[in-house]
């Protein structure tokens, strides 16, 4: 851990004007951290966030949109039905209803901050439906442009809001803890890891780091999701939960892009189907509901046909000649592969591409540390079990940043609102310290804790990644095999395959694993200093 004596603060960083210590800092520029910093305002809050403000957040890159039940004849219990199954035994019943019961309200809120939303002739919301949703239910943007329409509305509103100060190109390292509570965090300008961290203070921390995917050597993630805030809670102490659950999108587009870019759900909403190399139809067979099935069943199907002559989405019946208008987003990544979508099958495989497990939190966000907070794809709210349904993340990220907001602010009166001025600094190209080590780890993760796991892969795995912790010259590069080997011990410990988290050694559900699982780094290390034939054996 960075020594807090070596820093400097950020009041040294910032122009004249600012006072002091902030009343909330929110780690990460995603949609659940600018919609929190949105409800919290006028409070103080800086947002300290490693890409510049709209890049380098998973939200911008979501495709499908936004999941909310507010068609005719739909209902927040049939979405939370649907939730619920989806997540293979073990959503929280009670988180599922009440995000689903607010999904309106949020939907509401993003329209006034400007989201065009996609609307019928009568003004009316227009809503198209994914895998294993009972409705039409997804509120969404140009088809496939809802994440980066989302984003630049809430960009838009963060910039003209007054009390929010954006700390651009900074990446969270640690937090700091005094006593009990967490009272600020540790960052680092990107690109630079030689420099003096400098420290942001608060009276509220509010995690909002995004979530693991390029922990994998195949994501459909930005680079900047790598882990660093579950690390960052989980050596201050806190506690985390369901990280065995990641789950894989079938339908990454197989061009040898890192991240890889995605083909929307929606296709198969659409009516696209996933086909072999001969034109045989992949999920015949496999599940009733064949492309639309839940993404875990659908996932597994296409890494096994992937791994066998290939897998492809063929779409050209089903949307044709209207790709470049229905999917724009998707059309002009293929086009620009050489793959022309309205007259071949898109090739495709899975990739790491959502985090149901997280830092463990309650049904306003707060952690097990006091002062900390966490929403969006860093958090665990147990809405998601152990299979996200489609289209939750968006939902789950505004429902609980707003449900954050409200909580911190029947704490304690805000702080007194004073002129606000970014503090950024120019944003230094690079990316990953170690490349070598990285790429051994990413390799690692998708080759050892991927979509098909086992027992002696996932010993191997600790291993290697406990060694890369313990090895590591970067707080980035010891940030990422924090998270990647508390993942791999969880996953190590489920004996059994459910939802996202399947094991070849024990390929069904167990009736005594129908639960969440919890985890804290302490217990995750306990014993692995062993020998590797030793801990085999136990």
């Amino acid at each position: 851990m960075t020594d807090p004596l070596d820093t400097v603060s950020l009041d040294d960083l910032a122009p004249a004007s600012w006072p002091g210590s902030d009343d909330v800092v929110i780690v990460g520029g995603g949609l659940a951290g600018l919609f929190c910093a949105l409800k919290l305002a006028p409070r103080p809050v800086t947002v300290v966030t490693a890409a510049p403000l709209g890049y380098g957040a998973s939200s911008a890159w979501a495709q499908g949109g936004v999941a909310a039940a507010v068609g005719l004849g739909d209902s927040p219990e049939s979405h939370a039905a649907d939730t619920i199954a989806a997540g293979a035994g073990i959503v929280d019943e009670a988180i599922a209803n009440l995000m689903t019961r607010e999904a309106s309200g949020r939907i509401a809120d993003l329209l006034a901050y400007g989201v065009p939303f996609d609307r019928d002739l009568e003004g009316k919301l227009l809503l198209s439906r994914e895998a294993a949703h009972s409705e039409r239910r997804i509120v969404r943007v140009n088809g496939d442009l809802a994440g980066k329409a989302i984003m630049a509305a809430l960009v838009e509103a963060v910039r003209r809001t007054p009390s929010i100060r954006l700390l651009e190109g900074y990446s969270v390292e640690e937090l700091v803890v005094e006593g009990r509570f967490v009272t600020g965090v540790l960052a680092r300008a990107v690109g630079a890891p030689k420099d003096q961290p400098i420290r942001v203070t608060g009276r509220a921390v509010v995690l909002a780091s995004g979530g693991v995917g390029h922990l994998f050597a195949v994501t459909t993630n930005p680079i900047e999701a790598r882990g660093a805030g579950l690390a960052a809670a989980a050596r201050a102490g806190a506690t985390l939960a369901d990280l065995e659950f990641v789950q894989f999108h079938p339908t990454a587009i197989a061009v040898g892009r890192d991240p890889a870019p995605l083909a929307t759900e929606a296709l198969r909403g659409e009516g696209a189907i996933l086909v072999d190399r001969d034109g045989r139809r992949i999920m015949e067979g496999v599940h009733p509901d064949l492309d639309l099935a839940p993404r875990d069943v659908v996932a597994r199907a296409v890494y096994e046909t992937s791994r066998n002559g290939g897998a492809f989405l063929d779409a050209r019946k089903s949307v044709g000649d209207r790709f470049a208008t229905r999917f724009p987003t998707v059309y002009a990544t293929c086009v620009a592969a050489g793959v022309d979508p309205t007259i071949e099958p898109i090739p495709v495989a899975p990739a790491a591409h959502y985090h149901m497990g997280g830092v463990l939190t309650d049904a306003n966000g707060r952690t097990s540390l006091d002062g900390l907070w966490a929403c969006g794809e860093t958090a665990s709210t147990g809405a998601h079990g152990a299979n996200r349904l489609a289209s939750n993340s968006l939902l789950e990220a505004v429902v609980f940043g707003a449900r954050i907001a409200e909580d911190i602010a029947g704490l304690a009166p805000a702080a007194p609102i004073t002129a606000r001025a970014a503090c950024s600094r120019p944003i230094r190209a690079g990316g990953l310290a170690d490349d070598a080590a990285t790429a051994t780890l990413r390799r690692t993760m998708t080759e050892m804790v991927g979509v098909v796991r086992d027992g002696a892969r996932m010993t191997r795995a600790v291993d290697i990644l406990n060694r890369i912790r313990r090895d590591a010259a970067t707080a980035d590069l010891r940030n990422m095999a924090t998270s990647a080997l508390l993942i791999a011990v969880s996953a190590l410990r489920r004996e059994e395959s459910r939802g996202g988290h399947f094991r070849s050694d024990f390929d069904a559900p167990r009736e005594a694993w129908a639960h969440r699982s919890t985890i804290t780094l302490a217990d995750a290390l306990e014993g692995l200093d062993a020998p590797l034939d030793e801990r085999a054996a136990s």
